[in-house]
């Protein structure tokens, strides 16, 4: 099982990549396409558009032009609050998953998909694919999507019926790109541990990476203040994905302020591989500073920041709780 101690960790390799990688990107999204590009996606400050960056290296993103690939709508649905995009290549077609909500119901937030047709997701059109339906209608977003043996899930964060809490992780097979199984959907945590429920209930922010032999999850849980932190499930390769025995959770966040080296509510990450194609990498979004400019919505100082990712002697992903970047 995963600590928060670093004495099990393989000798730390110096960090050379730029942090913060990309200034006032929160929820930060990297792609590495097949030809080495890579991709940067994350939410702007002013929660209004879409916006991609490319480049040959990880420190090429944090000057590289940016293109808004799409914008959100006057009024009705995708016209408020455009959050948390994530770009995927799924069948040699680029899609883009993000919530949003409306002008007139700014908490009415729903799961959208976008597609581009294009070899390269910075040229082309991109098409509004409609709403990604989880079964009803209620708080959603936050979506991922991951293959496993022949099978593509999605993990993306809700409230339940009873909203009994702000959001838990919510995951079902794909019948296609845009759409889920409805009819099989399960919980994989609800925040129910202390450092789970600070300001709010809140579980969201999924990411899969698949490593020896186990299928992990990683999220973040609490307000988005400082008392935002990640946690980690994880379940057997082989295991049923869709039985929520299949499941197990670390009891203690995975990566969380250290005021230390002025790493404030480090969360909402996603992977990516090094330019070498072996070594795993964290991007995840975290302030430098503890008190905050207004609301954490309104506070504009969530950088997209990078660290290598290291593997205990268990198999298990250390992602540094002591270390700077």
């Amino acid at each position: 099982m995963p600590t928060n101690s670093d004495t099990n960790t393989l000798a730390e390799t110096p960090m050379t990549y730029n942090n913060p990688l990309v200034e006032q990107r929160a929820d930060p999204w990297i792609y590495k396409d097949t030809d080495e590009t890579y991709y940067f996606i994350g939410s702007v400050p002013e929660f209004d558009r879409i916006i991609l960056r490319s480049a040959k290296t990880i420190n090429g993103l944090t000057n590289a032009a940016e293109k808004t690939v799409w914008r959100k709508h006057t009024t009705g649905p995708m016209s408020k609050h455009i959050w948390a995009p994530e770009l995927h290549k799924i069948d040699d077609k680029w899609y883009i998953y993000f919530a949003a909500s409306r002008a007139e119901d700014i908490w009415h937030i729903s799961m959208y998909a976008l597609s581009n047709s294009s070899a390269n997701p910075m040229e082309g059109e991109w098409i509004e694919e409609g709403q990604v339906d989880s079964g009803w209608e209620n708080f959603a977003l936050d979506a991922t999507t991951f293959k496993h043996k022949g099978k593509r899930y999605m993990i993306w964060a809700q409230s339940n019926k009873e909203r009994s809490y702000n959001t838990a992780l919510w995951m079902a097979e794909m019948t296609g790109p845009t759409s889920i199984d409805t009819s099989n959907v399960i919980v994989l945590t609800k925040p129910e541990l202390a450092w789970e429920t600070i300001g709010y209930k809140v579980n969201e922010g999924p990411a899969v990476i698949i490593r020896n032999g186990k299928v992990f999850v990683t999220y973040s849980a609490s307000a988005t203040d400082h008392n935002y932190a990640m946690g980690l499930l994880w379940a057997d390769v082989d295991s049923d994905l869709m039985n929520e025995a299949s499941w197990h959770k670390n009891p203690t966040p995975v990566l969380s302020t250290n005021e230390d080296v002025k790493r404030y509510g480090p969360g909402h990450n996603g992977f990516t591989v090094a330019e070498d194609g072996v070594t795993d990498l964290l991007i995840y979004h975290a302030r430098d500073y503890r008190d905050l400019i207004g609301d954490p919505l309104s506070d504009p100082n969530r950088h997209a920041r990078i660290r290598k990712v290291n593997w205990d002697e268990n198999g298990f992903p250390v992602f540094g709780q002591a270390l700077d970047d």
